[in-house]
């Protein structure tokens, strides 16, 4: 068999060491030793003696999605072998969470993560109800969590001096020692006059990192997720 399909651009090459790497831009591969978690439905292929569970649907089970308020349900991935993950052809990347630190994660942009890590849903700061109940999952500990966006996402440095105001809809995460709040940006009357409808977004403010993606979520996107 012959064609640019079966060049070394495309063969999959044995895993050198457990855990998780960028198999391309569209996928994760993930040599599991053990145990793993992922999204459920993002496995598009394994091989090895490997078992598939379901987490429970409570709330230890999902990740809270921003605005919706969805969960997003989960697997354990246990034995060895190797299993590849993506989702919709969305980029994927991969944050080294390290001691100490802590990163607050869309659960729409989760693609998989090290059993090492931790993670719980909380209500984001000054979100209040006018928000829809934003949650988010705060992971911590230490080891490897893969992302996944639409398009190349942009990393914003944020500093006292300089907040950062993010779509609600497009922000994927942010280091969590920054401080949340919602801001209004435009009055019912811009709006009522043909204004940009962008009337609430979420400020961010510290020290730290935001990660947006470069679009928004539409309605039938966010019930696709």
């Amino acid at each position: 068999m012959k064609g640019d399909l079966f060049s070394s651009q495309h063969m999959v090459e044995p895993a050198v060491a457990p855990g998780m790497t960028v198999e391309n831009a569209k996928c994760v591969r993930y040599a599991v030793n053990g145990e793993m978690f992922a999204r459920q439905g993002a496995m598009i292929a394994h091989r090895g003696s490997l078992k598939f569970e379901r987490k429970g649907q409570g709330v230890g089970g999902m990740l809270k999605r921003a605005v919706t308020g969805e969960g997003l349900p989960l697997m354990s991935v246990q034995g060895q072998g190797e299993a590849w993950f993506a989702h919709e052809a969305q980029n994927c990347f991969i944050v080294e969470v390290e001691p100490g630190d802590q990163f607050t994660v869309n659960g729409r942009n989760v693609l998989c993560f090290d059993a090492s890590l931790s993670y719980e849903i909380k209500t984001v700061k000054g979100s209040g109800i006018a928000g829809g109940g934003l949650f988010n999952s705060v992971f911590a500990g230490q080891g490897r969590l893969g992302l996944i966006c639409e398009g190349n996402p942009l990393v914003i440095p944020v500093s006292p001096q300089a907040p950062v105001y993010v779509d609600t809809d497009a922000v994927v995460g942010w280091t969590t020692q920054l401080g949340t709040s919602l801001h209004r940006s435009q009055s019912i009357g811009s709006m009522l006059r043909g204004g940009s409808g962008e009337a609430v977004q979420l400020m961010l403010q510290g020290e730290g990192f935001v990660v947006v993606r470069p679009s928004e979520v539409t309605p039938q996107k966010a019930q696709q997720h």
